[in-house]
């Protein structure tokens, strides 16, 4: 049995069993793949496919079991790899972050800020997606890190710290109505509100308090991005509902701010990344400067 045969059986696998398409990224022929699978058969001395014919219809119980344990495998291959550039030179690299557009631009400017000045050689770079895209990231090996408030505190595989507790905060135009006077729920739900898209920045948590109070809300508009969401809350479309660390005076001119902490639950930013994965230095270090930065948020909340 040989490592070959069972990365090729797991892009197999990944490409819908489309031998043409695992010939292609592995860079060998597709003769070559279809003998190496029928090899590993014979040693396993059970299919790894269904088939009909020569066309292969779906993966056996085994072939699945088998692409978990080359998961675990390829993992083991990276940490030994990340162990021995520790011990070469653990003052150069590269981190991969998985965040959201929330995270990268109002929470890790100074973190990286002071990374930098501790590890000047160690490139960064961000990738951006919803929070199940990061957590799949971690999986897929594409991320180190990712830092994000949804889905991450739910995965077993994950090592997940607590970064900083947020509230949720009413944004809406200089002058208007809301402005003044005690809020309510009741209150807000009388207008269009512009928040996230669902799967972001707890959104589950805004729609749950209205729901619970029994209000009904047009939530017409929808955003991944903070700033999108204050620029039409700008062009009066309604109200708008985001991450109060969202917020900063240098960016808001026109706008003002309504802490709705009474009316919706604490979210957490964690930071997470695969338990069995060997974290370098410089990862174990920056998680320490996250973790430190988070916790000065938290004494402003």
């Amino acid at each position: 049995m040989k490592l070959f045969q069972l990365q090729l059986l797991k892009t197999v696998l990944n490409n819908g069993l489309n031998i043409s398409r695992a010939a292609t990224q592995h860079f060998v022929v597709q003769s070559a793949v279809s003998r190496q699978l029928s090899l590993l058969e014979e040693e396993l001395g059970l299919p790894l496919f269904e088939r009909k014919g020569k066309r292969l219809l779906k993966p056996t119980s085994l072939s699945q079991a088998i692409e978990k344990e080359v998961d675990k495998i390829e993992l083991s291959l990276e940490n030994i790899r990340a162990i021995a550039d520790d011990f070469r030179d653990g003052r150069q690299g590269e981190i991969r972050i998985a965040t959201t557009h929330m995270q990268a631009k109002y929470f890790l400017p100074p973190v990286l800020n002071e990374f930098r000045h501790l590890y000047p050689k160690v490139k960064v770079n961000f990738l951006q997606g919803n929070p199940s895209q990061l957590v799949q990231m971690l999986h897929d090996k594409e991320a180190d890190i990712a830092v994000c408030t949804e889905e991450v505190a739910n995965d077993e595989a994950l090592m997940t710290h607590r970064c900083y507790g947020w509230n949720h905060a009413l944004i809406i135009p200089e002058g208007h109505e809301l402005a003044q006077g005690e809020l309510s729920l009741e209150r807000i739900a009388a207008y269009p509100i512009l928040t996230y898209v669902f799967g972001f920045t707890g959104r589950s948590k805004i729609e749950k308090a209205f729901s619970d109070q029994k209000l009904t809300i047009d939530t017409s508009f929808s955003a991944t991005d903070s700033d999108v969401i204050k620029s039409y809350v700008r062009l009066g479309f309604g109200v708008g509902i985001i991450a109060r660390v969202a917020h900063t005076p240098e960016e808001s001119h026109g706008l003002v701010m309504r802490d709705l902490s009474p009316f919706f639950p604490e979210s957490i930013t964690r930071i997470a990344y695969l338990e069995d994965k060997h974290i370098k230095n410089y990862l174990t270090d920056i998680v320490e400067i996250m973790k430190s930065h988070g916790a000065q948020k938290d004494l402003k909340n």
